[in-house]
């Protein structure tokens, strides 16, 4: 039996993470359901979502459609509260060092693209879908191993544009200094946000309502440090319908290989 929240999980929202499972697990309980002690911070994430005792996870878009349909329960999306994105909904933002004078993501389709994994939603697929329909690809991209690196890699000049999940980017402006280093020029389009699930076969109406009580519950601060305001139920056609990207063109990145 597994429980694990580990896509905004840094040191700074580490308490608030853990706090608001505490109350999840409780109400979880209380619905009659059986929830482990506490957290699980270091089972790896991709096995993690195939296993039959999971209680409560978190997936992105791009692995659910590639390759989850049918084999989890999908609880709801994460509201974050973004601008101009609906219940449920995120996107990511095309990040660039502040001083480079290019004006639009196209202008960046030979420079090097920032990809935290090349099965990222966030990270790949909605740069791809981006270029696809304003009529360009990337050509060039290395692989960081997280949204974090990939702006610490653009800050560094190791490349030259990321495309980052909007709540990691505002994560990253709250606590990291080379937030400062970099500027938006863009965003992909809004689609389902990172999403709670459970293993497959369930119902998933107890589970959303435990997360829903808990995220009342949080302490106003926890509540800040997380951004998260509610569990949203949509429709699995609105994550299946999603074009699946072409694989990003990898290229090494200098500073592991030099």
């Amino acid at each position: 039996m597994i429980a694990s929240l580990p896509m905004y999980l840094r040191p700074e929202t580490m308490t608030a993470t853990e706090a608001l499972w505490s109350l999840a697990r409780d109400a979880l309980r209380d619905h009659g359901l059986q929830a482990p002690d506490a957290l699980d911070h270091g089972a790896p994430i991709h096995a993690t979502w195939g296993r039959p005792d999971l209680v409560l996870g978190q997936i992105c878009v791009l692995p659910f459609r590639a390759e989850f349909v049918g084999r989890v329960t999908l609880i709801g999306a994460g509201d974050y509260g973004l601008p101009d994105a609906g219940p449920g909904q995120y996107y990511s933002v095309f990040v660039v060092r502040a001083a480079d004078p290019r004006a639009v993501p196209g202008d960046f389709a030979t420079a090097r693209l920032a990809v935290n994994e090349a099965g990222s939603q966030s990270g790949w697929a909605s740069a791809f879908e981006f270029a696809q329909a304003h009529g360009f690809r990337f050509t060039r991209a290395i692989l960081t191993g997280g949204h974090r690196a990939s702006t610490l890699a653009v800050a560094e000049g190791r490349a030259d544009i990321a495309a980052v999940d909007a709540v990691t980017w505002a994560l990253i402006e709250r606590h990291d200094a080379h937030a400062r280093d970099l500027r938006i020029i863009g965003r992909s389009a809004a689609l389902p946000g990172l999403s709670f699930i459970t293993a497959g076969g369930r119902d998933p109406a107890p589970y959303r309502a435990a997360l829903g009580a808990a995220i009342t519950a949080l302490p106003a601060a926890h509540a800040d440090t997380l951004m998260l305001r509610a569990v949203v139920p949509l429709p699995e056609a609105a994550y299946t319908a999603l074009p699946q990207p072409d694989p990003p063109p990898i290229e090494a990145d200098a500073a592991k290989t030099g």
